[in-house]
C-alpha cells in the first residue's frame, strides 16, 4: 500500500525518460519542495523567495562544487500540478548528473516517489478526478492518433461531466425521497412516484449510451486484436507482409513454413491493429508445426477480429471454418479471398477479394475491419465514451441499482426500499470519479503509473 502523508512528506523523481538525453527533468513536491531545493540551487535569487510560474537558472551545488548547471521552474501551491509547491530542476541528461541531484535531494529530506504519487496527491488536493488522473496514465501510454485524442478527451472531462451530472441529479431525486420520509407521519409527498420513475428511467437510457461505447472505447484505448487464419499456402504471410510493407513473414509455397505466430502492431488511420499471423491450422505429424498450430488456436480465441483467408481458386474451406465458429463468433469473422490477381473475373459481394501480391481490395479490407472494430457506430470526438473496464462495471452496478429501484416504484414499495437502490446507484457512479473510492482501488490504479508521474 502506498505511504502518504500529504502533510509532510515532500517527494522526488525523475519526471521524464530514465534514459540519456539532452536534457532530464527532476519533479519535487511537498511543503518543503522550496526549502530543500535551496539547500543545493544556487541562483540570483533563493527559490522560497521567487515568485511563482517562473524559471531560474543556477547551479546545482555538492560542497562548494558544481554538480551541473540548471533551470529551476518553480510552481507555489496551489496553482500546480500536485496543488503543492513544486519545484522542477531541468538538468543535462546524464545518468550521473540526474543520479546525484536525486541523491542530493534525498539527503536534504525528500523521499523518493511512489508510482503515480504526483498524481495520486494531484488527485488528492482536487486538481484532478479520478477518471482524469487515469486518462493521464492513457495519454502516456498512447500508441495511436486515436488513443491520444480519446485520452486527451477523458482528462478534459468529458465522461466525468457526463457521470457528474447523472450523479447530481440521482442525488436530488433520492434525497427528495429520503425528506419524504422524515415527514411520513405527516404524509406529505416530495416527488410523485410517477416523476421518479421517469427520471430514473432517463439516467438509465444516459447510462446505457455509455455503456454501449464501450466496444468502441476499448477499440480507443487497447487497439483491436487480429489473426490472419487459414489453410497453409493461402497466403498469409503474404498478406502480412504487404499490410506492414516489408518482409516480416517468411514467404513460401512449401505448406507449414509458418510455425510460430508472428506478431506485428500497425496503426490504420489512427486505430491501433495487433496482426498475428498464425501457423496454418491443419493435422500434422511434425512436433514442432504441432506446437504451432496449438499456439494459432490460442491467438484466435484471444482475438477481436479474425481474417478468414482463402485461395480464391481453392474457394472457402468450409471446414476450417466451421472450426472457427467453434473458437469465435460469426460476427468476428471476414472471409477473405486471397491471389485476385490469378483469377481476376472473381465477384462475390459476401467475401472481401484481395490480392495480397499487387494490393487489390486491400483498403476495402482495412475499411471492413474498421467497421467490424467499431461495432457498427461512430461516436464524434467530443462524445462521452467509456474506455476503461473500471468504469463500465461501475456504470452496470449503478444500471443494476437503478433498475432495482424502478422494480420497487412499480411494486409500490415505501421511499425507504427506493431511495437505498438509488444510494446503491449513486456510490457507483461516485466511485467513477472519485467521489466515492477505497484506498484498494487508488492503490491498484497509481501502482500502474510511471515513477515521476
Amino acid at each position: 500500500m502506498m505511504n502518504i502523508d500529504l502533510n509532510n512528506d515532500t517527494i522526488s523523481a525523475l519526471a521524464t525518460s530514465p534514459s540519456e538525453g539532452a536534457i532530464a527533468v527532476i519533479r519535487v513536491s511537498g511543503k518543503n519542495a522550496f526549502n530543500i531545493c535551496d539547500k543545493i540551487f544556487v541562483g540570483k535569487k533563493k527559490i522560497s523567495n521567487a515568485a511563482s510560474h517562473t524559471i531560474h537558472y543556477g547551479n546545482i551545488i555538492e560542497s562548494d562544487n558544481i554538480v551541473d548547471d540548471v533551470l529551476v521552474s518553480i510552481f507555489k501551491s496551489p496553482n500546480s500540478y500536485t496543488g503543492e509547491d513544486v519545484v522542477e530542476i531541468s538538468s543535462h541528461g546524464s545518468f550521473l548528473i540526474i543520479k546525484r541531484i536525486l541523491e542530493l535531494l534525498n539527503d536534504n529530506g525528500a523521499r523518493n516517489a511512489e508510482p503515480g504519487e504526483f498524481t495520486r496527491r494531484a488527485f488528492l488536493n482536487g486538481k484532478l478526478d479520478l477518471v482524469q488522473a487515469e486518462a493521464v496514465a492513457d495519454i502516456i501510454n498512447s500508441r495511436t492518433e486515436v488513443s491520444l485524442r480519446g485520452a486527451r478527451n477523458q482528462l478534459d472531462g468529458l465522461l466525468s461531466a457526463k457521470v457528474k451530472y447523472l450523479r447530481d441529479s440521482l442525488v436530488n431525486s433520492s434525497s427528495l425521497m429520503e425528506l419524504e420520509l422524515d415527514f411520513s407521519e405527516e404524509d406529505v409527498e416530495f416527488i410523485n412516484a410517477d416523476v421518479a420513475r421517469k427520471k430514473i428511467t432517463e439516467i438509465v437510457s444516459e447510462i446505457d449510451l455509455l455503456l454501449s461505447s464501450y466496444s468502441f472505447g476499448k477499440v480507443v484505448r487497447d487497439g483491436v486484436n487480429v489473426s490472419l487464419v487459414g489453410v497453409p499456402n493461402v497466403g498469409k504471410s503474404s498478406l502480412m507482409n504487404y499490410i506492414l510493407k516489408e518482409s516480416r513473414a517468411i514467404v513460401s509455397e512449401i505448406p507449414g513454413t509458418t510455425r510460430d505466430i508472428i506478431r506485428e502492431e500497425i496503426s490504420i488511420d489512427g486505430v491501433l491493429f495487433r496482426l498475428t499471423d498464425t501457423a496454418g491450422i491443419r493435422f500434422t505429424e511434425d512436433e514442432i508445426e504441432k506446437q504451432g498450430v496449438f499456439r494459432s488456436r490460442e491467438a484466435i480465441k484471444n482475438s477481436d477480429l479474425v481474417l478468414f483467408i482463402n485461395d480464391i481458386r481453392e474457394g472457402v474451406s468450409e471446414e476450417l471454418y466451421n472450426e472457427l465458429l467453434n473458437i469465435v463468433s460469426r460476427e468476428t469473422i471476414i472471409t477473405v479471398m486471397n491471389k485476385l490477381d490469378l483469377k481476376p473475373e472473381y465477384v462475390d459481394e459476401e467475401v472481401v477479394s484481395i490480392s495480397a501480391k499487387t494490393g487489390e481490395g486491400i483498403s476495402r479490407l482495412f475499411e471492413k475491419m474498421k467497421e467490424i472494430a467499431y461495432g457498427g457506430k461512430a461516436y464524434s470526438e467530443k462524445s462521452a465514451i467509456v474506455t476503461n473496464s473500471r468504469h463500465y462495471s461501475a456504470l452496470k452496478k449503478a444500471k443494476e441499482s437503478l433498475g432495482m429501484a424502478i422494480d420497487s416504484i412499480s411494486s409500490g414499495m415505501t421511499g425507504e426500499f427506493i431511495a437505498v437502490d438509488l444510494r446503491n446507484a449513486e456510490n457507483a457512479l461516485g466511485e467513477i470519479i472519485g467521489e466515492v473510492t477505497s484506498d484498494d482501488i487508488l492503490n491498484n490504479i497509481f501502482s500502474k503509473f510511471c515513477i515521476g508521474k
